[in-house]
């Protein structure tokens, strides 16, 4: 009986200390926990998810449950499950133009995740703007989202290609400063015979088309004479998307669906990444996935020919005050933070707030969120400082050449004195759903430029009334970085 006694005694101090050295290992320790999010259907980012997740389970011992939605179902599906205060997200991924609409259902992010090295290794254009909401921080970016350009550099160097260029447009071939250089390139390699084609954009309704259609339009609406004025007047909250800078900028969209490939018009982002790195364009603009697909040789077949830079501009910007057109000594670069990068967010009815913010520091944390980054098909593009510092990290798919360009429209985009930002505001779905009808009818020819974009500026307004026009004007100028209007 004694002895018996004593080996019950025995096994059960071994189990204790093998439970005691797997908590150890445990840091913080979070074993029994799931943490369940909300994604859209990856690869894009869901799957950068899943590698934070893995990440924190070896770090914690806590699981991580990725639950993934259509794009089309992301922002209904969150919205539903954030205004009925249930539990069923633990953290939800999100486009910072929704965030207006989430706020109320937010938890702040703890003030010790606002300071240290991490935190300032954020670029400022997410920490200082996209992440705050009336001067709280109730969620954290884990991508960056800037439209760039990208080229196929074989095609740029060559001599008989240079030669013929120049030949018929009389100026040298090369990443174009302007939208009409841009349009002149796509023009010159068009050449289906060959399989070959100008450019390729996103035009399919709910393909990511407007961001497009807007990066055009940033060149010729983002004045810097007259700062937010781009979506709205931020003095009067009355719609600029039908002045004559939009006006152009849908022209030149209208232009390049015409210098893609046969079925350009069915392209979502996904397909504009497939067109570059399977070298059926010339040139292309986009977000940084696809520079990295392109680079990447178990993805591309023009790996190691892959150029960038910043997206083209104008010397000439409409100003919405003045109703004319200013001009400018030289052409102004006309980055767009089109989408603005995914944010990550905590709600206030998740039951495991402490595990969740744990969570959001390991996804975004230098090494993980790196990892990401150079990784084609996880969605996540440069958004700290250490991501466009650090060539090494990229030197696992990018030449030297192609790692400096890269990084270097990158940083320059996100940095840019007329950077123009994302419209952010309480309705956005409302807002873009008005304007992706009407550019599907514009694209397919059955209405002009002109008459579409009224048509969206005619719905923007009484959405505007409909929401409260004071209310939205003063979301809109705190978006936009202008000060409360007296």
């Amino acid at each position: 009986m004694l002895r018996r006694t004593f080996l019950m005694l025995a096994t059960t101090l071994a189990t204790a200390c093998v439970a005691g050295h797997a908590n150890a290992a445990c840091s913080p320790d979070y074993t029994g926990v799931t943490l369940t999010v909300a994604s859209q259907t990856g690869p894009y980012i869901a799957s950068a998810l899943k590698l934070g997740a893995d990440e924190w389970t070896k770090k914690t011992c806590g699981k991580v449950n990725v639950v993934e939605f259509p794009w089309s179902e992301l922002y209904p599906k969150i919205a539903t499950s954030l205004t009925a205060s249930d539990a069923t997200f633990d953290l939800v991924s999100f486009a910072p133009a929704w965030l207006p609409d989430f706020v109320p259902y937010l938890s702040e992010m703890p003030k010790e995740m606002q300071s240290g090295k991490d935190w300032d290794d954020i670029e400022p254009a997410y920490r200082e703007r996209l992440m705050v909401w009336e001067g709280k921080i109730y969620s954290q970016s884990m991508d960056g989202d800037v439209h760039t350009y990208t080229y196929r550099t074989d095609l740029f160097s060559d001599p008989k290609e240079k030669d013929a260029f120049k030949a018929k447009y009389g100026y040298d071939l090369a990443p174009p400063k302007t939208w009409k250089q841009y349009l002149d390139i796509a023009e010159f390699f068009q050449r289906p015979d060959k399989g070959l084609w100008g450019t390729a954009e996103a035009f399919r309704r709910g393909g990511q088309q407007f961001w497009f259609f807007f990066s055009h339009a940033a060149a010729y609406t983002n004045n810097p004479n007259y700062p937010g004025a781009m979506f709205f007047d931020p003095e009067t909250m009355d719609a600029q998307i039908n002045n004559p800078g939009w006006v152009k900028g849908l022209e030149e969209y209208i232009r390049a669906s015409k210098l893609g490939p046969p079925n350009a018009l069915n392209f979502s982002f996904g397909e504009v990444n497939a067109a570059v790195a399977g070298g059926q364009v010339a040139e292309s603009i986009g977000w940084g996935d696809t520079g990295v697909i392109a680079a990447d040789p178990k993805q591309s077949k023009i790996s190691g020919k892959v150029g960038s830079a910043m997206l083209p501009g104008s010397d000439e910007i409409w100003n919405a005050k003045t109703k004319k057109w200013d001009k400018f000594p030289s052409v102004l670069p006309g980055p767009f933070m089109a989408f603005g990068g995914w944010q990550i967010a905590v709600p206030k009815a998740g039951k495991n707030q402490q595990a969740a913010w744990d969570f959001v520091k390991t996804l975004t944390s230098p090494e993980v969120s790196g990892q990401a980054a150079i990784t084609g098909g996880s969605g996540v593009n440069p958004y700290r400082k250490s991501h466009t510092a650090n060539l090494q990290l990229w030197s696992k798919i990018f030449t030297p050449e192609e790692a400096k360009e890269y990084l270097g429209a990158q940083s320059d985009s996100i940095n840019a004195k007329n950077v123009a930002l994302d419209m952010r505001l309480p309705g956005y779905f409302s807002y873009t759903e008005v304007v992706e009808i009407e550019l599907g009818k514009a694209l397919a020819g059955q209405t002009t430029p002109q008459a579409a974009l009224d048509a969206m500026a005619k719905e923007w307004n009484r959405l505007t009334d409909e929401f409260g026009r004071a209310k939205q004007l003063a979301a809109y100028r705190a978006a936009m970085g202008l000060p409360p209007k007296n």
